[in-house]
């Protein structure tokens, strides 16, 4: 999968904009508010359909006007087709477009073009709440299996019809709906499970090359007590979940631990190594969706510079070169990203004032 053609139109101050990237790297560079953000913003809707910036589409679109629209043709895998997909923005919903079809599936689109982000607030992964990790997994194990989606959306419906009970106090009712959150909760699980033990060494690889010696453990938390299992858990909490309205145990509380030499990572490693581990959680995502399901990734890295020194930055652009991915990645100044001498199939773009050239 690459990135043939994009198009964009009023995404922030980027009126109109057509590019015609490389399959391999992708260099981005201009003064800061010049827009070279915007440009990965906007590759970011055309996969998932929202920015990653801010919670609402709206405020993404270019200040005097009502609309955007970000367009692509996407080379498939093997290079024998591609695929034209849009979203566009029309100030109250967006429509997806794939092969000209209107109001098609957000999944189908995420398929059609995986994006892995990395930016200066990717720490977050491991500095916050669980969500933020279950969200990690679900991308990874989503675009693995195919079934995975399915089963997900089955336990949610479960779990929304189980707390609807709980709030009512319908509790006649709720065994009815454990017996579904048990059966596809533990389906979630099983895929999970899979997907992060297929992960874990690859990961572990990454760690041994920009960390070095550290010892990294990586542990996955069902979110449910496992010395008790999932129905147990479910039926020694009802007093609970009544008490506050909502369901305490199941695969929507779960929970990936990242711990470095037994201590919790972001309680003893710097933000500069919280950074690193980020980095290798999502490029051991990239690497493992690259060879074992043969669906190349689009790489989005947002201020290239930062906190990475810079042995560690042509070690990146060296394994992102290896790994055979599109990226894209911002920097302030050409300079930044080293020596590209010995870069090979890349292109340079620079962005001022939302207008972008190739250099």
């Amino acid at each position: 999968m690459s990135l043939q053609k994009l198009d964009i139109f009023n995404v922030r101050n980027i009126r109109q904009a057509s590019l015609q990237p490389s399959p391999g790297l992708n260099l981005i560079y201009g003064a800061n508010t010049s827009g070279k953000s915007s440009v990965l913003e906007a590759i970011f809707i055309l996969g998932r359909a929202r920015s990653f910036r801010t919670t609402h589409i709206k405020q993404v679109v270019n200040f005097d006007r009502n609309d955007l629209i970000v367009s692509g043709k996407v080379l498939q895998q093997g290079g024998r087709s591609s695929c034209q997909l849009g979203v566009q923005f029309d100030g109250k919903v967006s429509e997806i477009r794939i092969q000209q079809l209107p109001n098609q599936p957000r999944h189908l689109l995420a398929y059609a073009l995986p994006i892995q982000l990395i930016e200066p607030k990717s720490y977050r992964l491991l500095d916050t709440g669980p969500q933020i990790r279950r969200e990690f997994i679900d991308w990874g194990t989503f675009n693995e299996n195919e079934q995975f989606l399915l089963a997900w959306r089955q336990y949610k419906t479960a779990l929304n019809q189980r707390n609807a009970l709980i709030k009512q106090k319908q509790t006649h009712s709720i065994q009815v709906w454990n017996n579904e959150l048990v059966n596809y909760g533990t389906i979630v699980d099983q895929y999970r499970r899979a997907y992060l033990q297929r992960l874990e060494p690859v990961f572990q690889e990454f760690v041994s090359r920009f960390l070095g010696t550290e010892t990294v453990q990586f542990d996955y938390l069902s979110g449910w007590d496992s010395g008790k299992g999932f129905r147990q858990s479910l039926d020694d909490d009802l007093d609970r979940d009544l008490r506050y309205k909502v369901t305490h145990s199941g695969p929507h509380r779960a929970d990936l631990i990242v711990s470095v030499n037994n201590r919790l990572a972001k309680d003893f490693v710097s933000r500069g190594q919280l950074k690193l581990l980020v980095l290798c959680l999502k490029l051991a995502q990239v690497q493992l969706l690259s060879t074992h399901q043969s669906n190349n990734v689009c790489v989005l890295i947002d201020d290239f510079t930062a906190e990475l020194d810079t042995t560690k930055r042509a070690l990146l652009i060296e394994y992102l070169q290896a790994m055979d991915v599109q990226v894209f990645m911002t920097a302030t100044e050409l300079s930044e990203y080293g020596d590209l001498s010995k870069l090979k199939n890349y292109k340079m773009f620079h962005v001022e004032h939302g207008e972008i050239k190739q250099a």
